[in-house]
């Protein structure tokens, strides 16, 4: 039998390790480079959002393009520090960059939807699915030209591949609570989606914008 976790011994990692993820994520990389790059707030302009589908509304295509990484590489620091204490530290610290993302608290807890991070966090946590959710966006884009389906497809698929590949219930049930934090922020795409008004890759930006 495993002996019971000592709480009061652990908790203290788990919470520096959330809270490093945390305010790793919560660095806004896309509104940083955009500002730095004298093209403004990003927030407004196409979606409002800080992430890097909206930085390529800019015309930036290398501006995007570094969001991405940088994004995503904030989730896969977080992961790969806080693994020093642990695999469950790992995945804490991953909760709290997508977290960060998504509810930064420079910005108000108005954040981005998430993507790039949640991939980032997917492949170094486990990169078997990590690459598995990249192909399935990759996939899905080139398909139907919609970033917002792709990146919900990847996500919704991410704990099934955690399942196929990893075989560890742990996984599944982060990459699932990741996907519920990804859809919840996805609910005004998901809307246009159903009403044919989301924009596809490299069409002008959607009809309806939001302030942040």
């Amino acid at each position: 039998m495993p002996r019971p976790i000592n709480w009061a011994l652990v908790w203290p990692y788990y919470a520096a390790a959330f809270m490093g993820g945390y305010l790793l994520g919560a660095i806004p990389f896309g509104l940083v480079l955009t500002r730095l790059a004298g093209l403004g707030d990003i927030r407004r302009i196409g979606s409002g959002s800080i992430g890097a589908t909206n930085v390529l509304r800019t015309g930036r295509k290398g501006l995007a393009a570094l969001t991405v990484l940088l994004d995503g590489g904030k989730g896969a620091v977080a992961v790969l520090i806080a693994g020093a204490w642990g695999p469950d530290a790992a995945i804490i610290a991953g909760a709290g960059a997508v977290v960060g993302h998504l509810f930064p608290v420079w910005l108000s807890f108005k954040g981005g939807k998430g993507v790039a991070t949640s991939f980032g966090v997917l492949l170094a946590v486990a990169w078997p699915v990590g690459l598995a959710a990249c192909a399935t966006w990759a996939a899905v884009a080139a398909l139907f030209r919609y970033s917002s389906l792709a990146s919900l497809t990847a996500v919704a698929a991410a704990p099934l591949y955690a399942w196929l590949l990893r075989g560890d219930l742990q996984l599944v049930e982060f990459f699932g609570a990741v996907a519920v934090l990804v859809w919840m922020k996805h609910h005004s795409n998901i809307g246009r989606l159903l009403t044919g008004r989301e924009p596809k890759i490299g069409r002008d930006k959607p009809a309806e914008t939001s302030s942040r």
